[in-house]
């Protein structure tokens, strides 16, 4: 595979209107937890596969030991008469180059449907276990603001310092010459495990943001047992603080 290639696996794929949600792998697996709860609760329609020379050399094995190559997927749906588009998938390019690429395609798909608004879903780390419910937020245009405070996303002077890496902030640059509006909604996470609560926080943004009330039970069974994880991180940490586990013997600083 030399180029990036899109399979449409639907070619009468009719939308009005649609706003779109971005959730690719990240800090806490905090969008890609959202988007595949919002797929699976929405009934979401596979319509696009993405496959791309810039996701890693790599296929996921099956519960059957069948193989799957990475990529990444676009799902429709509907909920109270609104169009949405969400995107998904296995990975985020692997290259800067690979960045631009994909992110100018996703939004090519965008404009192809007519979407008027993109919401990209990350996680934004705090290097703390100690859990919030907060919901960071940036914007391309500043009158998306005052609506998405009034839906519970809170916004801070020059934060994130360090910007925006990756997919999440990308496709909000690109958007400014699309004429498209975007947000990035990012839930407060540790960054050292995959975030099921923070995943929920955002979730419940959207929910506001869709007038609906999406079921969290398979999060809050996830988060349950993440806070188990959390807990042991927690116990382990604090016996390396006292001296009684050695450094060498178990390191903390990894994303489950």
């Amino acid at each position: 595979m030399k180029e990036t290639e899109i399979i449409r696996l639907k070619d009468d794929v009719q939308l009005n209107n649609p706003i779109m949600f971005v959730g690719l792998p990240g800090v806490g697996h905090v969008g890609k937890l959202v988007v595949e709860h919002l797929i699976e609760n929405l009934e979401g329609e596979k319509v696009i596969e993405i496959y791309s020379p810039y996701f890693p050399p790599q296929v996921l094995v099956n519960n059957d030991n069948t193989i799957k190559l990475v990529n990444n997927e676009i799902y429709a749906c509907n909920i109270n008469g609104q169009d949405i588009l969400i995107l998904a998938g296995d990975h985020q390019s692997s290259t800067n180059e690979g960045h631009y690429e994909l992110g100018s395609l996703y939004l090519d798909l965008a404009e192809e449907f007519g979407v008027s608004k993109i919401y990209t879903l990350g996680g934004f780390p705090t290097g703390e276990f100690n859990h919030n419910e907060g919901v960071i937020g940036a914007v391309n245009n500043i009158n998306l603001v005052e609506e998405l405070e009034g839906y519970g996303v809170e916004f801070r002077e020059n934060e994130p310092g360090n910007g925006i890496v990756g997919a999440s902030g990308l496709i909000l640059g690109l958007c400014d010459f699309r004429n498209i509006d975007a947000a990035c909604l990012m839930g407060l996470t540790s960054g050292y495990i995959v975030d099921p609560k923070s995943a929920q926080s955002i979730l419940r943004v959207i929910d506001r943001i869709l007038d609906i009330e999406i079921d969290e039970e398979e999060l809050e069974k996830r988060a349950k047992e993440m806070e188990k994880v959390v807990e042991k991180i927690k116990t382990m940490k604090e016996q390396q603080d006292s001296g009684n586990l050695p450094q060498k013997d178990e390191d903390i600083n990894y994303i489950i």
